[in-house]
């Protein structure tokens, strides 16, 4: 018996006294995170939800077994989130449309969640109608004309049912209950009402395709919701693609229990505490950078060096040398060399060991 056919269902149950710890937890590593980035400057608050976006819209992608362009991507976000200089590759329709539905979750968190919405994110996901070689039926609840709707793994003949979704005749019904608990807003707590959401939604499976990649951003949007910021600096779903498997397993044995789904609240909280985790790592060369400019927020650069300086935080592939630097100034590597060498006196940047023409450079002190 699947969860949906379980006498009380949507009305979902849970330990609250196995929940404390791992809410506590995830609510303090939140609470550093969120204050860390409040003290960064506007600027670097856009580059780390640059950073955080991208890796959402690439791995929510990746779960499903879809692969983009991280660049593209990048670019895609960064236009929209008036980054332009961070645009580095052009984007195509299919990047172009996740990228829509991701900002929309976590920058529109308080409109209403309708099923016009959530036709409009699903279409973006197939902006030509398919998905590879398959017709994917869009801007509609599934209709089951090929059979019920499974989660199944294995080669055909010897194909292992995971999960049976409620057929489609009771998705106007299932759909409508879900979007009036979500637009309520009265219960739980945030960080478990984005849990309940998500599942509630995968539960139900509404769409042909697309369910997994829209039920994380209709958890994105409710955890938008309890900070009350259109601001990502984590990525649920990159911690969801690390642990993939654990991510099936969790899920497939809450919609094969009962109304209680305490297990997959632990789960998700934990997620979510290894997503905080996570941020800091991926977004360490912002960090990098705001560091740098706060230490040296008194001394005069000139706007090539800073060019020059903000190019080498970002982290770019091998080391900083003249012909780099100026490549990235368009200037001459003479020129280069000068803006270098004074850099040096000041005590900004420091010479690496070695010499001739491989000379290169680092900071003098690390920020």
């Amino acid at each position: 018996m699947y969860i949906w056919q379980r006498q009380g269902w949507p009305r979902l149950t849970w330990d609250d006294g196995r929940l404390l710890e791992p809410l506590a937890a995830a609510r303090l590593k939140q609470g550093r995170l969120l204050g860390g980035m409040a003290s960064l400057g506007f600027d670097f608050q856009l580059e780390a939800q640059l950073v955080a976006l991208t890796e959402d819209v690439v791995k929510s992608s990746e779960i499903e077994g879809e692969v983009f362009d991280r660049d593209s991507v990048r670019s895609s976000l960064a236009r929209r989130l008036g980054l332009p200089t961070a645009a580095i590759a052009p984007a195509d329709r299919r990047t172009e449309g996740v990228v829509e539905m991701t900002l929309d979750a976590t920058e529109n968190h308080g409109a209403l969640l309708t099923a016009e919405r959530l036709f409009g994110w699903q279409a973006a996901l197939f902006p030509t109608g398919y998905a590879g070689m398959h017709r994917v039926r869009t801007g509609a609840w599934r209709d089951d004309a090929e059979g019920p709707m499974q989660v199944v793994s294995g080669p055909i003949g010897r194909q292992r049912v995971h999960y049976r979704a409620p057929p489609a005749r009771q998705l106007d019904a299932e759909m409508q209950a879900f979007l009036d608990w979500f637009n309520r807003r009265s219960e739980p707590e945030g960080l478990l009402r984005a849990g309940l959401a998500h599942l509630r939604f995968v539960t139900v499976h509404p769409f042909e395709d697309g369910n997994g990649r829209v039920a994380r951003a209709i958890a994105d949007q409710a955890l938008a919701q309890s900070e009350d910021s259109g601001q990502r600096f984590y990525s649920m779903s990159s911690q969801i693609r690390k642990e993939r498997s654990d991510y099936y397993d969790a899920l497939e044995s809450a919609q094969q229990g009962t109304l209680d789904v305490t297990d997959w609240l632990v789960w998700f909280l934990g997620c979510f505490s290894r997503a905080i985790d996570g941020a800091e790592s991926a977004c360490a060369d912002v960090l990098r950078k705001a560091g740098f400019w706060r230490r040296y927020a008194r001394e005069p650069f000139t706007e090539r060096q800073a060019k020059a300086l903000n190019r080498f935080l970002d982290g770019f592939e091998g080391k900083l040398t003249a012909r780099k630097w100026a490549a990235i100034g368009k200037c001459s590597i003479p020129t280069a060399q000068r803006d270098i060498n004074e850099l040096i006196e000041r005590g900004i940047l420091r010479r690496n060991p070695g010499g001739s023409k491989n000379t290169s450079y680092d900071l003098a002190i690390a920020p």
